[in-house]
């Protein structure tokens, strides 16, 4: 099947598909982030091509699970998110899922429904669907074990809670990313235990974020998220690494799998150069989350920026303190172009902020005149009109 790492059983996903009726297929989601990016976009676009063959999308918000953190890949225990973190992170990326997935059929389940109300006799019963030698076979669990760092019982019990959210909802079929395998399959021992018939572990590659080395995420800020706006979402794809662009077409787009092969045969035989495939792809990402025209128009204001040199067309406007002097770090972290003074400074320092895209600023003080109706330029996409 297109887009996907591993099928496990293979042999009882063709009996799945044999059933005469559709299939509940299980996808789980943490709100451990504010954004939704292309990452979780890969994922998000294999429930819907279920959707597209008339199966039933469960879309689970582990706002349960979040706040105890899934251990997956992890070489030490996860900071414990809040309800409240959760509660703001699940409201913000709602709209993200629904960017990617069909509004029907789909289910949208928060796993505190059935987690929240277990009792301890509950909690006991879960955790005889399994053993602790079952447990330390997990690759990250048996590589701390080795190491001598400590494995939380909060973290043994993350693939249970995400098991038994199987069982709550009924799962035929469960996606995750590849590093979710072993959580899926501890569904289905799950799923026996109470009873059910054990879903089908389907699992995805995992998104390499735009530097084309480490996974995608907003903790490393390599992320590109689905809910960007047109012109932000083109630089960045333009941005990726060609070492990733590959997998970028293969995991990122819709485009059919001859198309992308034509282009990889392109950039491997040197007719086709290697901007001019990032431009396809990046126009290719931004109609697939906006449209043709928005495409067009960013690909018109990326040249604008980048190949013209000028300034974009819809720079905000911000209005500085009525005051002789401005320090400059202050009014870039106030104007939201950086999150900090520090990091102001620091922009300032490394040469990354100019002016009227001239020459880069080596100063942090200014008269107040010096900078009124003038546009300040930090890094390559972030402007602000000083007023």
């Amino acid at each position: 099947m297109r887009g996907t790492d591993t099928i496990a059983p293979e042999s009882e996903f063709d009996e799945k598909l044999a059933l005469d009726r559709p299939l509940r297929v299980k996808l789980g989601m943490d709100p451990t982030a504010p954004t939704v990016t292309l990452g979780w976009a890969v994922v998000l676009r294999k429930l819907r091509h279920f959707q597209e063959e008339g199966h039933t999308a469960v879309l689970i918000v582990g706002d349960f699970t979040a706040q105890v953190g899934d251990p997956s890949g992890k070489s030490a225990t996860r900071k414990r998110l809040s309800a409240e973190e959760v509660r703001g992170y699940a409201a913000n990326v709602l709209d993200g899922f629904r960017r990617v997935l069909l509004p029907e059929p789909l289910e949208i389940r928060y796993n505190s429904e059935w987690l929240e109300p277990l009792n301890m006799a509950d909690v006991l019963e879960l955790t005889s669907s399994t053993t602790v030698a079952q447990m330390l076979e997990r690759d990250d669990f048996s590589k701390r074990t080795a190491a001598s760092e400590p494995i939380s019982m909060l973290e043994f019990m993350y693939p249970l809670l995400q098991g038994y959210d199987s069982v709550a909802v009924e799962a035929d079929i469960e996606l995750g990313g590849s590093d979710q395998l072993w959580n899926l399959l501890m569904g289905r021992a799950v799923q026996t235990r109470y009873g059910q018939p054990p879903q089908v572990a389907m699992t995805v590659p995992l998104l390499v974020g735009t530097d084309g080395v480490q996974k995608m995420s907003q903790s490393l800020g390599n992320y590109i998220g689905v809910d960007d706006d047109a012109s932000d979402m083109f630089g960045k794809v333009m941005s990726v690494s060609d070492s990733a662009m590959e997998q970028y077409f293969r995991l990122a787009t819709e485009l059919e799998p001859a198309e992308i092969d034509a282009v990889l045969a392109g950039l491997n035989d040197g007719s086709l150069h290697p901007g001019h495939a990032k431009r396809k792809l990046a126009r290719t990402i931004v109609a697939l989350y906006h449209d043709d025209a928005a495409a067009v128009e960013a690909e018109a204001a990326f040249d604008r920026v980048f190949v013209d040199h000028g300034l974009p067309d819809d720079i905000d406007d911000y209005p500085m303190a009525e005051t002789d002097q401005v320090w400059l770090p202050g009014v870039l972290c106030d104007a939201g172009l950086v999150t900090s003074n520090g990091e102001g400074r620091r922009m300032i320092k490394q040469g990354a902020v100019r002016i009227d895209g001239g020459d880069a600023v080596t100063t942090e003080d200014f008269a107040r005149a010096e900078l009124v109706g003038r546009v300040v330029q930090v890094g390559k996409r972030r402007y602000i009109r000083l007023t």
